[in-house]
């Protein structure tokens, strides 16, 4: 058995050491968040965060993240409320959403120890590659975060899912529910 902590919780793994992390987290701990992209570290979509470090969960096996601290996507928060995930909502930085979780994790981690990031520290600290090309949205965002983790900056995103639509029109106005169809 192999134990860790992910998203805060003890768990073990009844699984061969040599899985990869990624594995384990997908298949037996069913977070799916994690994403398995190329499987050889070049895209980042499996980012997750490994003791405050941005990891790539394909290159870890199960026995390397033995005792350590596993953050996934799922656990970055429960609602939705962490900095990078409302900027990310804010600028338009999503776009298909297939490497969102590993680009978020990797922006998580690069803001947990510096929120504010140079462009040229951006580029380095989140390598993922996306296809969509939100890449000068994913700056901005990622800037954003850093202002919001600062708190010289507040954001108004989109509410946490849950909330009911009227509620969520008096937060926010653009997602009013629409009226009847004209005619009736």
């Amino acid at each position: 058995m192999t134990a860790l902590t992910v998203n805060d919780r003890p768990v073990e793994f009844a699984m061969d050491p040599e899985t990869p992390l990624l594995w384990a987290l997908r298949d037996a701990a069913n977070l799916t968040g994690t994403k398995y992209g190329c499987g050889v570290g070049d895209c980042g979509a499996c980012m997750v965060i490994v003791d405050g470090e941005a990891l790539r969960s394909c290159l870890i096996t199960l026995a390397e993240a033995e005792g350590r601290f596993v953050t996934t996507i799922e656990g970055l928060s429960r609602d939705r409320s962490h900095p990078v995930q409302q900027a990310l909502v804010a600028e338009q930085a999503i776009q298909c959403g297939f490497c969102t979780p590993g680009i978020a994790m990797a922006a998580a981690a690069l803001i947990g120890r510096n929120p504010d990031p140079s462009d040229e520290e951006i580029a380095a600290a989140v390598p993922n590659l996306c296809r969509c090309g939100v890449q000068p949205r994913l700056v901005r965002a990622i800037r954003r975060a850093g202002r919001v983790a600062r708190r010289v900056e507040r954001i108004s995103a989109a509410p946490a899912p849950g909330i009911s639509a009227e509620d969520a029109a008096k937060d926010v106005p653009a997602l009013a529910a629409p009226g009847p169809p004209e005619g009736d």
